[in-house]
């Protein structure tokens, strides 16, 4: 399939860096959000990232006015109607991605390919709730998008081979790599990575080290570039936790049971680097452990 127009569901943190990639490979991007006030702030940070390529002669001035025009904007789902591919990168709550795909089928051609950029939820399942399972798969970048290189591309039981090339093809496009995971939760390297980083919390929960111990041995013992802590702040501890709850319910085995720690943090409303506090406090000039 001749994949042109791409429509992103979603300008937050993913979606803004998966419609700058898309335009900067020559993709007309069509990015959509319900929050005009959210479309206009990713509009923006494509902007100023990409005059950060530009100053590292990553890419040309010329490159960047394209990629600025490529992407357009809308509040309204049924506008996505005439593009070939969809990438939903909304919230990592299973609900909020169901009622998406139902408001959108109905304005959709027969032949466009929906995706998610769920980095946890079962494909098979959100496949079902659509009348095109065959057409749909898991299409999840990581964070930040325009820097990571991998992309994990998951099948569901249904999805074809025809569905499966054609976004393969466009991973090889905007120049990133590929590794096809099977749709078991949380797939690849969220299956790895969030234990990891659910042990860390437990880590410190149980009075082992305290959060600049902990960040420090695991970069400086392990040569992590960031500690498990400022990572999980930086991907936001909701989806942490989201991503927690959905091993723990879906392979039923203690080992992945989220630690009450994450779960009071994200009671409090501290997320990480988004709202200004998580493990450490962000308010300040630089940022300063909680514990």
């Amino acid at each position: 399939m001749d994949i042109r127009q791409i429509g992103v569901i979603g300008a937050g943190q993913m979606g803004n860096g998966i419609a700058h990639v898309l335009a900067v490979a020559g993709y007309d991007v069509l990015l959509n959000d319900i929050s005009q006030e959210a479309l206009d702030r990713a509009v923006a940070l494509v902007n100023k990232n990409l005059d950060r390529q530009v100053q590292r002669e990553k890419i040309s001035a010329d490159d960047k006015a394209a990629a600025m025009a490529r992407i357009s904007i809308t509040r309204t789902l049924p506008d996505l109607g005439n593009c070939d591919l969809i990438i939903e990168a909304a919230t990592e709550r299973e609900t909020v991605k169901e009622a998406i795909f139902q408001d959108l089928l109905p304005h959709l051609k027969p032949t466009t390919i929906l995706t998610s950029n769920t980095s946890s939820i079962s494909i098979t399942r959100l496949a079902s709730r659509t009348d095109r399972p065959e057409k749909f798969m898991g299409f999840h970048f990581m964070n930040p998008v325009p820097v990571m290189q991998l992309v994990e591309l998951i099948r569901g039981i249904a999805t074809d081979a025809e569905t499966y090339q054609s976004c393969l093809s466009v991973v090889e496009k905007i120049g990133k790599t590929a590794a096809s995971a099977e749709d078991f939760p949380a797939f690849i390297v969220n299956r790895i990575l969030m234990p990891m980083i659910n042990e860390a919390v437990y880590t410190l929960y149980e009075g082992v080290g305290n959060v600049k111990s902990i960040d420090e041995s695991l970069k400086l013992g392990a040569n992590h570039p960031m500690g498990p802590l400022e990572l999980a702040d930086f991907i936001g501890l909701d989806t942490c936790l989201a991503i927690m709850n959905v091993l723990h319910d879906g392979l039923a085995d203690t080992k992945y049971r989220p630690c009450p720690l994450l779960t009071k943090y994200v009671e409090a409303g501290w997320l990480g680097r988004k709202t200004g506090r998580g493990f450490y406090d962000y308010r300040g000039e630089t940022p300063v452990p909680t514990r």
